[in-house]
C-alpha cells in the first residue's frame, strides 16, 4: 500500500464517519487528532505493518484519541501498599473536612482580602493564629514545601555567610534532595561539625567566627544512627547560641504536633517542644504527620519570622489558596484532640487496630477471590506496614496482607492487573507474593478488581 491511499485531513474531516465526533468536539481539537492519526498511520505504512485508512477506522482512533487528550492524568488509587504516608501518590490523606475546604477555595475566596475593612489582606492569616495556638509561637507562616521553608530561612538569615550544622544531620530528602545542597542554593556557606555519629557542644562553639550567621539543627526524621552516637540537643544549641549571637533554625521534617507516644506509636519531636527550647526558628511539613496539604510552615520568634516574611523569595515560595484552605481545616482539627484520631485520616490509619485490620483482610479475601476467578491463591497473611514519608523511621506497625500468588502468572502480572483496575489498586510484591495491606483500605471492596 501506497502513503497517497492515506487520505488528506480536509477528506476525513467531510467525511460522514466524521459527524458524530464533530457534534460533540469542537473542530480544532478534532483537526488536531486527524492529524495525528493521520501521522501515525504514515509512520506504521513506513515501518511496513499493515494499516487500516478506512474512513470508518481512522474516525474510530480520531475518537479514542480525543477522549485519551481530555481523560484526566491524576485519578483517584486505592493505597494498599502498607505505607501510610506514601510519597508517589501524594502522601497524607486529606480529612474530609479538608477536602471539603479545597473545594470551597477552587471559587473566589477571600484568601488575600479583609473582610472588615474590605483592604488587601494577607494569606497567612488564615493558618497563623492556629499554628500559634498549637505550637506556642509567636509567629508562623507558610510555604509551599518544607525544603521551601528551610531555604527561605537560610536565605533570610545567613545569606553569604555560614552555617553551622553537624555531619550527622546531613539529610537527604525526597527526590535525592540533599540538605547541603539546598544550604549553598540559599546563598549560604556549609560549615560541618563533628562526625557522622558523634558531634558535641565544644564542635559548634570552635566552629564559630566573624562570618557565623546561623546554627541549623536538622530532625533525623528519615534515618536512626544507633550505637556509638553523641549529639547536642537543642537545648543546649540555644544556650550556645544565645551566648554567641548565633541565631537557632531547627528543620523538624515530619511535623509532629500531638504526642504521638498517648496513641501507642514512636514519640517523635513535638514542635511546642522546640519553640519550648528556645528555637529561633521551627520548619516542618504540612503533608506528613501533621495530616494536610504539601506545605512548609515557618515557626518560631515574631520578629525572626517577619524577617521572613519580607523577603523576596516569600511571594515565589507562598502557598496557594488551595493549600491554605486544606492546611486551616486540617489545624483545626487538632483544637479538638479527643475526635483527632477519627477525623485525620494519616492518625486513623497509624492507630488502625490490628482486630479491625484483620475483619477487613477477611473480607477483603473472599471479594479478590470471586474477582479472580480459579487458580488464583488468596490467603490473609501477617505483615508489617511503615509510616513512610520520612517519619518514625524503623517504625513498622503490624498488619494483616491479602497475599495473591497463582502457578503461572507472575506476582509481577499481578500487580499489573490490579494497577490496570477501573480505580488502580496499588500493593507491593514481596517474596514472590502481591501483597495488599488492609491498613489504609477504608473499604475491603476497593481492593477487588473490577
Amino acid at each position: 500500500m501506497e502513503k497517497r491511499a492515506i487520505p488528506s485531513v480536509d477528506a476525513v474531516l467531510r467525511d460522514k464517519e466524521l459527524r458524530p465526533v464533530l457534534e460533540v468536539y469542537s473542530l480544532g481539537l478534532v483537526t488536531g487528532a486527524v492529524r495525528e492519526t493521520l501521522d501515525a498511520l504514515r509512520r506504521g505504512m513506513i515501518a511496513g505493518g499493515g494499516v487500516d485508512v478506512s474512513m470508518t477506522a481512522i474516525a474510530s482512533v480520531v475518537m479514542e484519541r480525543i477522549q485519551a487528550q481530555l481523560r484526566p492524568s491524576l485519578v483517584k488509587v486505592i493505597n494498599a501498599t502498607g505505607t501510610i504516608l506514601h510519597t508517589n501518590i501524594g502522601r497524607a490523606m486529606l480529612s474530609a473536612q479538608a477536602q471539603k475546604a479545597v473545594s470551597l477555595a477552587a471559587g473566589f475566596v477571600n484568601v488575600e482580602l479583609d473582610l472588615e475593612t474590605g483592604g488587601r489582606g494577607e494569606r497567612d492569616s488564615h493558618v497563623e493564629a492556629l499554628v500559634k495556638r498549637l505550637t506556642n509561637a509567636e509567629a508562623a507562616c507558610v510555604v509551599n514545601n518544607n525544603a521551601a521553608a528551610a531555604l527561605i530561612a537560610l536565605n533570610t538569615f545567613a545569606e553569604g555567610r555560614e552555617v553551622v550544622i553537624s555531619r550527622g544531620e546531613l539529610i537527604e530528602i525526597g527526590g535525592s534532595f540533599r540538605l547541603p545542597e539546598i544550604i549553598r542554593k540559599s546563598g549560604c556557606i556549609l560549615k560541618e561539625v563533628g562526625t557522622t555519629n558523634r558531634t558535641h557542644p565544644l564542635d559548634y562553639t570552635e566552629a564559630i567566627t566573624k562570618d557565623t550567621a546561623l546554627f541549623f539543627k536538622a530532625h533525623t526524621s528519615n534515618y536512626r544512627v544507633v550505637g556509638f552516637t553523641s549529639e547536642v540537643s537543642l537545648k543546649e544549641l540555644v544556650g550556645m547560641g544565645r551566648e554567641k549571637g548565633v541565631p537557632v533554625v531547627e528543620d523538624l521534617g515530619s511535623g509532629a504536633l500531638v504526642d504521638l507516644s498517648s496513641y501507642g506509636l514512636p514519640k517523635e519531636p513535638l514542635v511546642r517542644e522546640s519553640i519550648k527550647d528556645g528555637a529561633d526558628i521551627v520548619t516542618f511539613s504540612g503533608d506528613k504527620l501533621l495530616g494536610g496539604p504539601q506545605s512548609g510552615i515557618i515557626a518560631g520568634k515574631k520578629e525572626f519570622v517577619d524577617r521572613i516574611k519580607s523577603n523576596p523569595l516569600k511571594r515565589a515560595l507562598r502557598a496557594d489558596k488551595l493549600t491554605i484552605a486544606g492546611l486551616e481545616a486540617t489545624l483545626r482539627l487538632y483544637l479538638d484532640p479527643d475526635k483527632l484520631a477519627e477525623r485525620l485520616p494519616v492518625l486513623r490509619h497509624m492507630t488502625r487496630g490490628l482486630p479491625d485490620i484483620e475483619s477487613a483482610a477477611q473480607k477483603a479475601k473472599a471479594l479478590i477471590k470471586d474477582a479472580l476467578g480459579p487458580g488464583f491463591c488468596v490467603t490473609v497473611e501477617d505483615g508489617e506496614s511503615v509510616v513512610g514519608g520520612g517519619s518514625l523511621p524503623g517504625s513498622g506497625l503490624p498488619t494483616k496482607v491479602v497475599a495473591i500468588t497463582h502457578p503461572t502468572i507472575k506476582p509481577d502480572e499481578i500487580f499489573r492487573r490490579f494497577l490496570g483496575a477501573k480505580t488502580p489498586i496499588i500493593g507491593r510484591v514481596n517474596k514472590e507474593r502481591f501483597l495488599l495491606d488492609m491498613r489504609t483500605v477504608d473499604e475491603p471492596g476497593d481492593v477487588a478488581p473490577g
